[in-house]
């Protein structure tokens, strides 16, 4: 997306951007439905009217970020500055220490050095997890590709792999010391955690949203903000409600996803002539 695609427009081929597009507006959907289906393991005793509610609020607030660019990158950067203050925030209260944060940093070597066991034999686990990344894959690399411009191959690296890494290994330290020593999470942490989580969902969704509203053509500059807001709403919404009454998959939208990159690939070599000056 960012050196092929404005070359060849590969997704600009009506089939391709049909398909693609599908492929966006389902995924948007089904995070949404799966928030919707495990709010109650998050909230205990939770209502159906406060779930449903809490849902239509998540989907609504992450339409109206997605009108404006600015709104969310404040939303990315709002998140992500929440998340490090829950990590400092539940570092300080387990009483763990440096040493303690030191030697769970320091498990996680041994993690990957189990790796193995927990990936063979895959199962309908792996698959979902699997898929899912497929379907997000392709729709990452779309989104960010508007906002790197004078990157190189390493920056984009270390921007996507190597720096959301380091909370990530950070969370799960202190959180892996809460499981070992029995401390509970109950209260304010488990509410601080639901609050990270919802905003978390937010970001996805807007960023998602963005996307495919400017590929289809449902911009707010087409629609106006106010009709904007409501129809991607309606459309998001019913499609989240719709899927509890569906046999709908993400395992599908991943088989998708793996077709869409072997056409890709293939129309790619077909026309790779019209590459070489990238590599001049």
């Amino acid at each position: 997306f960012c050196v092929v695609e404005p070359k060849l427009q590969l997704f600009e081929i009506p089939a391709v951007k049909l398909v693609n597009n599908l492929t966006i507006i389902g995924t948007c959907a089904f995070t949404g439905y799966l928030f919707l289906h495990y709010l109650p393991g998050y909230i205990d005793g939770i209502s159906n009217t406060v779930r449903y509610t809490l849902v239509a609020l998540t989907v609504l607030v992450a339409v109206i970020s997605s009108t404006q660019i600015r709104f969310v990158k404040l939303l990315s950067l709002t998140s992500s500055g929440l998340f490090f203050a829950l990590i400092a925030g539940s570092f300080f209260a387990s009483d763990m220490g440096a040493l303690g944060l030191a030697g769970m940093i320091g498990q996680l070597g041994e993690y990957f050095g189990q790796l193995p066991q927990f990936v063979l034999p895959i199962n309908d686990y792996h698959a979902f997890y699997l898929f899912w990344w497929f379907a997000w894959s392709i729709m990452i690399g779309q989104f960010v590709s508007r906002f790197v411009s004078g990157f190189t191959a390493w920056q984009l690296l270390l921007l996507l792999l190597i720096v959301p890494s380091i909370p990530i290994a950070l969370w799960f330290s202190v959180l892996y010391w809460y499981f070992a020593n029995e401390i509970s999470i109950a209260g304010p942490m488990s509410w601080a955690m639901m609050g990270v989580g919802i905003l978390f969902v937010v970001n996805s969704l807007d960023s998602l949203t963005r996307l495919y509203t400017h590929n289809i053509g449902f911009t707010v500059e087409a629609l106006g903000t106010g009709r904007y807001i409501a129809v991607n709403w309606v459309i998001l919404l019913t499609l989240v409600l719709a899927f509890q009454f569906t046999p709908f998959k993400i395992e599908w939208v991943g088989l998708t996803v793996v077709g869409i990159y072997a056409t890709i690939y293939t129309l790619a070599f077909r026309r790779r002539q019209m590459l070489q000056p990238l590599g001049a």
